[in-house]
């Protein structure tokens, strides 16, 4: 027997030709890998699959030879192209039989609804013999539970994420649980690193990433570096106390380039440290365009210590509301250290703020010279004594000016947060 089978794998086959395009995100195979981690059962592989009945049956062969758990997501619409509960059917040779239960539902639910019910939405009411319904409460397609054949169960959701995931949560994880599935857990956490790439934190925590059990595993994407801490255990209880000591470990490694776990955000560990020190904060933005306020105000009761900002795109604006010296911008250009400090000097007058902040720079494609190439900017801190500091950055021009501007945005917080952190502040 498959050693993967052996060991209860599972795997997810996610079925649309949309998906393949890249019309849309695929955030059902995030959640259901999510969910199976929660539950302790392994997840070893995951196909996605256009709408294609001999393309699917192919994934459906390699899928019984390697897993136990099948898990199958799209696919279930009264269209033409919606193909997986016949492809099933067809692949397991077992008849389609209507539902006249599902059928009375689906009629229910568009009459109360106020909706046309096509007659195509009856092929919604057909499963293949010996399934069960796996009830779909907001949606018209039901899914299905079946065991086709010994030591192998599909389980069938619609590609609606909302319907997917309340039929998951409602059906399929008592099912699961009740079947015998989920006699682990698998508990993981993330640490969020700023200031620091991938490769050197890596090298800084090396003897860790060649255990087992808890496993450490660095990342990086949109600018930040990430270890990921993933233990197995009876319990989560008992997973999260194998990760403790792992984590206490690594931070003692990294300092404060770590900047949170889990769900934090740069902004979100900045505004708690702000909350907690009963302090204020202002922006003054020039190239980032109001994308450092916009970060800090998507954190819920942000309004408790952010003021507001300038956006001092034009010269003009830093002269009149941030009181930037023209001789400065003449002799400095808009991107300078010292610009930056006034920016930041200038908004923590204006708003009467403990700290300003701001961010002065070239985000491109155009406006680069050799001396101040694209993807220089320089970051200005405002401090509560009245000290006020400059960082210069060179983020490059290959990855374009969103991604220049998002790094910008984030460092401007990862230098508030250091200084946030230091005892006299």
């Amino acid at each position: 027997m498959n050693e993967d089978r052996m060991l209860g794998g599972a795997e997810i086959i996610c079925v649309g030709t949309e998906l393949l395009l890249g019309d849309i995100l695929n955030s059902n195979a995030q959640f259901l890998a999510q969910q199976l981690a929660d539950l302790g059962i392994p997840h070893y592989y995951q196909t996605v699959v256009g709408d294609n009945p001999i393309r699917i049956k192919r994934a459906i062969a390699i899928a019984c030879k390697r897993s136990r758990l099948l898990i199958f997501t799209g696919g279930l619409g009264p269209t033409p192209d919606d193909l997986t509960t016949e492809t099933l059917a067809d692949f397991f040779d077992a008849p389609l039989e209507e539902r006249p239960e599902v059928w009375t539902d689906i009629q229910e639910k568009f009459l109360r609804r106020g909706r046309p019910l096509a007659e195509s939405n009856r092929k919604q009411a057909l499963l293949p013999q010996g399934a069960e319904v796996l009830p779909n409460r907001t949606g018209s397609a039901p899914g299905l539970i079946w065991q086709p054949r010994s030591g192998l169960t599909l389980l069938t959701f619609p590609g609606v994420p909302s319907e997917m995931q309340a039929m998951w949560l409602e059906t399929a994880v008592p099912y699961l649980k009740d079947q015998g599935w989920g006699q682990a857990a698998i508990t993981s956490r993330m640490l969020r690193f700023w200031g620091i790439g991938e490769a050197a934190l890596a090298e800084k925590v090396a003897p860790y990433l060649e255990q087992e059990n808890p496993t450490v595993a660095p990342y990086a994407g949109a600018g930040e570096a990430r270890l990921r801490i993933s233990a197995r255990a009876a319990n989560q209880a008992a997973a999260l106390a194998l990760i403790e000591p792992v984590e206490a470990a690594l931070l003692a490694l990294t300092g404060l380039d770590c900047y949170g776990r889990d769900d934090d955000t740069l902004a979100s560990v900045v505004g708690e440290l702000l909350r907690s020190q009963q302090q204020t904060l202002a922006v003054a933005e020039s190239c980032t365009g109001g994308g450092l306020g916009q970060m800090i105000t998507q954190v819920s009761g942000s309004s408790i210590y952010f003021q507001g900002g300038v956006i001092a795109y034009e010269n003009a604006v830093k002269i009149k509301l941030l009181g930037v010296e023209p001789t400065v911008l003449e002799e400095h250009g808009a991107v300078s250290a010292l610009v930056a400090e006034q920016m930041a000097l200038g908004v923590q007058r204006q708003l009467q703020t403990d700290w300003g902040l701001s961010i002065t720079g070239i985000a491109g494609p155009g406006g680069g010279s050799p001396d101040k190439p694209v993807g220089l900017v320089y970051i200005g801190l405002a401090t509560p004594p009245g000290t006020v500091y400059s960082y210069a950055h060179q983020f490059g021009h290959f990855r374009g000016r969103d991604w220049i501007r998002q790094l910008s945005a984030c460092s401007a917080l990862d230098h508030l947060r250091r200084i946030l952190l230091q005892p006299h502040c």
